[in-house]
């Protein structure tokens, strides 16, 4: 849409915006409604539209025009599919693939601090097609973009300073100690864990207001992942459970976990990121029990498929797991935090691999201290957060 970032149509969108975030919901609506009047049949910029039309008819409780609008959005996205839409790609990573040892700082990496070219306890992060990076960056309270080659980061969601505030709150232009993001490719949005308000929020990466909208709200979340259906999971440390939701559902249906907090194989303890595949099995790490464990689509408890022996840095056993993924073949890579290691675990094997920092923690260029999230980019380059060391390592596959 030629209008869409511009003065144009993206006006429309904008004001719609402003107006249902002040409560004119009726006014909000004839905005977007004659934007849609705009756009030509196959803009994909009407799939968001519709499901911004269903929420805001929710919000003002008239909820069959609400699904009537839903439905319009699924239909739509139905006859017009997009490879590129697919917010998370699965690598596919040969099994016996090797890394450079030495990582190149792509984020971070000058200290703990709140300057764009600092991080502050980086959590999750999330790699798009074009090796774009975001990152949950905690203490700051923001979320932080580094496009390739940058030196300095754009602050894209949070970190508003307001009133002398150090630019955290409960404002729908704030965030508080954010732990994991993810860009929703088909509405071109940011979703974040913004944990210290106990919400999932969604940040438009287009329209250049600096507002928040509210999708979830009651939880500790601690880790997202979106599936190919657009389908949300959220892990909530408290509850010890992971949900999935449709875009727009505030209370989800549960995969995993809900069962208190435990180490038998219905429970977690303490989940933090999590891995969706292509099956819909649910893969989470447990953090307090030190382990990962894979939920496949309505089972009822899961199996261990890393770690479970204790505490401990032995090649069976895990630390505190944090960032995961899991490739094509069924390969888990997960970030042993405390280890400060990266480790992998081939399908149906009893022990892990060490494939990154053999050297124990540290800073150099082959050393973590402490772990975040774990990603690898479309070309099986391996991404991960340095908590400690208040940096993004990416490591070149070989």
């Amino acid at each position: 849409m030629q209008q869409q970032l511009g003065t144009g149509d993206t006006n429309l969108h904008v004001l719609g915006k402003l107006l249902w975030n002040m409560g004119q919901l009726d006014l909000a609506e004839k905005y977007f409604i004659r934007l849609l009047e705009q756009l030509s049949p196959d803009d994909r910029f009407r799939g968001d539209l519709y499901e911004d039309l269903a929420n805001l008819a929710a919000q003002a409780k008239d909820y069959n025009k609400s699904v009537r609008w839903r439905k319009k959005a699924l239909k739509f996205r139905q006859e017009h599919p997009s490879e590129s839409s697919i917010t998370t790609r699965i690598s596919n990573i040969p099994v016996n693939a090797t890394w450079k040892q030495n990582g190149d700082t792509v984020a971070g990496g000058h200290g703990e601090g709140d300057a764009t070219n600092q991080l502050n306890r980086p959590y999750g992060l999330f790699v798009d097609d074009d090796q774009t990076i975001v990152i949950a960056d905690f203490w700051n309270h923001r979320i932080i973009q580094w496009k390739m080659g940058d030196t300095n980061g754009l602050v894209v969601a949070g970190g508003n300073i307001v009133a002398g505030h150090k630019g955290y709150g409960d404002g729908l232009h704030q965030l508080l100690q954010p732990t994991d993001v993810l860009i929703d490719k088909e509405a071109d949005m940011l979703i974040i864990c913004d944990r210290g308000n106990r919400r999932v929020v969604r940040w438009s990466r287009r329209s250049g207001i600096p507002l928040g909208e509210i999708l979830i709200n009651n939880l500790s979340c601690r880790g997202l992942f979106m599936d190919d259906q657009r389908y949300l999971y959220i892990s909530d440390d408290e509850k010890h459970e992971v949900r999935r939701y449709q875009i727009g559902d505030k209370n989800g249906t549960l995969v995993a976990g809900g069962n208190g907090e435990g180490y038998d194989l219905n429970q977690l303890s303490v989940p933090t990121y999590i891995f969706v595949d292509q099956q819909q099995s649910v893969y989470v790490s447990d953090w307090n029990n030190h382990r990962v464990m894979k939920w496949d689509k309505g089972a009822k408890e899961g199996i261990v498929v890393a770690g479970g022996y204790g505490k401990g840095n032995a090649l069976t056993q895990l630390s505190h797991p944090q960032g995961l993924y899991v490739d094509t073949l069924g390969t888990i890579y997960v970030a042993d935090s405390f280890n400060h290691r990266v480790m992998r675990w081939s399908k149906g094997a009893t022990q892990g691999a060490l494939i990154m920092a053999r050297n124990g923690e540290g800073k150099g260029a082959n050393q973590f201290y402490r772990l975040g999230g774990l990603f690898f980019d479309r070309y099986g380059n391996l991404y991960v957060t340095d908590w400690g060391n208040n940096r993004v390592q990416r490591f070149d596959i070989e």
